[in-house]
Order: structure tokens, then sequence, then C-alpha cells
């Protein structure tokens, strides 16, 4: 069962850890990952599905060349090679976060993906930033009926309200949105997170952020405007090199953020006023009115013997200017809390 939308219902954050590139061609290394995150609190792995060949072609074209960037150098055929995910592998992956307690989430490329996963069984799909903008893709992964989840870097309002359209036309409304700046790693002034409240007033589903900044900051600043998942490319080490290792983060940091985002979600709460139940003790220390002089029965109220002070036994300070000028009605002793029927009404 994919517990994406049980954690929405409790008001919890939903933590994805992405495994992405950082497997470094090693089985090994990939089935460390989920263990890893599992151990530091994720509640799902992702990985992606897709072949160079099913996400591109092998094309030298200047189109396909990448300039600038973390993947400077690179034509696209030739990125995706390095970074995919074998197939073979993903049946196996999905058996380790099974065993470790957490979900098993990919995202498909193509349709031949989307059927791939299907066969493992996997429970719930991922839509990339950049095929945010394929609506085929986005209603055949939807089609299937199962939670789908969409990243929008890059996205305008109109495109984000296509992709949330074409799940609903196949009729699923299982859909999460995540605010997404595309770029590795994110710059803080492009990150956008007011977006987040803003996206899921207008589109009315869940909204989360898919983290391509460094640190936990962005993770946390998005919980406390009330994201529903944090998804943040982890790795082993930044030291095991590979297509996004330079803005992954290691695992004692991941930890840390999850700890983080927790607690900011926590102190985001509800809108609430009054005391809170830790607080209730604590209202006996607050000021009230008292008799700071003794005082025969007849005697006028003034500010020389009757003021606000803490604590709490006495009548609210609000009420001293009316004391004020009034006289007692019986002998008080210095420190008692003043009450109403120590106050004349004559």
């Amino acid at each position: 069962m994919f517990h994406l939308f049980d954690s929405v219902r409790a008001g919890k954050v939903y933590i994805i850890a992405e495994m992405s590139a950082n497997h470094a061609g090693k089985l090994e290394y990939a089935l460390e990952i989920v263990r890893g995150a599992a151990k530091a609190g994720a509640d799902c792995v992702k990985i992606q599905t897709y072949t160079a060949d099913t996400i591109t072609i092998d094309c030298d074209s200047e189109a396909f060349q990448i300039h600038g960037g973390l993947w400077d150098g690179y034509k696209l055929h030739d990125l995706y090679t390095d970074a995919g995910t074998p197939w073979e592998w993903q049946e196996r992956i999905k058996q380790e976060c099974e065993a470790c307690g957490v979900d098993f989430l990919s995202t498909p490329f193509d349709n031949t993906a989307v059927d791939f996963l299907e066969h493992i069984g996997c429970e719930a799909y991922k839509i990339a930033s950049f095929e945010l903008v394929d609506i085929p893709l986005i209603e055949y992964a939807a089609s299937k009926g199962k939670p789908i989840i969409i990243s929008c870097g890059m996205g305008s309002a109109e495109e984000i309200g296509e992709a949330v359209e074409a799940c609903r036309r196949v009729g699923n409304e299982h859909v999460v949105l995540l605010k997404c700046c595309s770029e590795y790693p994110a710059a803080w002034a492009d990150m956008h997170l007011s977006n987040i409240p803003d996206m899921r007033k207008r589109f009315g589903v869940p909204v989360g952020l898919s983290d391509h900044s460094m640190g936990s900051l962005g993770a946390v600043a998005a919980a406390v405007l009330g994201a529903c998942v944090i998804e943040k490319h982890v790795c082993l080490s930044r030291e095991i090199k590979n297509p996004d290792s330079e803005f992954s983060m290691e695992m004692q940091e991941f930890a840390q953020m999850v700890k983080d985002v927790k607690n900011a979600a926590l102190a985001k709460g509800e809108v609430r006023y009054g005391p809170n139940p830790g607080e209730a003790e604590n209202l006996k220390f607050r000021r009230s009115l008292f008799a700071v002089a003794d005082m025969k029965e007849g005697e006028t109220f003034t500010k020389e013997n009757i003021r606000s002070i803490r604590p709490a036994q006495g009548l609210l300070p609000k009420y001293l200017k009316e004391i004020i000028g009034k006289k007692a009605s019986r002998d008080i002793r210095r420190g008692e809390p003043m009450s109403a029927e120590m106050v004349r009404r004559d």
C-alpha cells in the first residue's frame, strides 16, 4: 500500500528520498541508499525508469548537446546512459524498499516504462518537471488509477492546469503537485516557495516541494508554508561521483533534514488562540490586582495601595481604573488579591 495520502490526511509531511543517478552504476550502492534513507526517516525511495533510447535519441546535432551547468559537455544520450537505473535492478530495489518499510516510487518517462512498472507492481507514479508538458504520458500514467505526483519546474499556471486536467480526464483525482525549481542546484531567489499555498488553492490538490537547493533550508521553509511532500536527492557520499552527486544530500544530512522538516511542520501548527496545554500551568503567573499596603475599611483605593503585579489570583488589571478612588468594603491585608467584594458600590 502506498502511504502518501494517509500521510496527507494525517497532516504529516511525506518525505521522498530521490536516488536518481546516485547508485553510480552499482546495484549494491542502490540497495544501500534504500537502507540508509529508511534509517534516516524517509517515507519513500524514488528511482527513475528510462533508458537513453526511451528518453531521447543518439544524435550529435547541436540540439542534443549540453552547454554550461552541471552537465556541461554531455550529449543527452550519453548523460542518460550514465545516469539511468537499469530496469533489471528495479524489482530488486522495490523488494529492498518493502523489506525496509518504505514506499517504492518511480518516474516513468514513456509508456513502455509505465507498462514495466505496472508489471513489477509499482503503486504510484511520479512525473518529472521536464515531462510536465507530455500530456499523453501523463494521461497514460494517470489512467492506471494510482496516485500520481507531478513536479512543476518551469511550468506556467496554464501548463500545470493542463497536467492536472489530464489526470482528471481519465478519472484520476489522486494528484499531488510539487513546486520545483529545475536548476541544479537551485538558487534561493529562484525557488518562489510562495507558490505552494497558491498552487494548493488554485488547483485544489495537495502540494509539496521537489527540492534541488543545497541544504535543508528550502525544505524547512516549504514545510512552514504547508508543503505536504518533500522530495530530496540523496547519496551515500558526494565523493562517489555521478551526474547527480553534486547537489545531493549525504545520509546524515538527509536525516537531519527529516527531523528539521517534521519539527517545522509541528511548529507551523494551526490557527489557534489561547493557552496551549503546556502553557496552562503558567497562567497563574500572569498579572492581576493586589493590595500592596494594609488598608482599613472605608479607606480609598489609590495607586499606592493597589497595583497590577504577578501572580494572577486577583481581579484583571483592566479593572484598575474603575477601582481607583473607591473605598474598601473591609480591612485588607497587604498581599491580598483584589476581588469585587472588597470594593464598596456606594
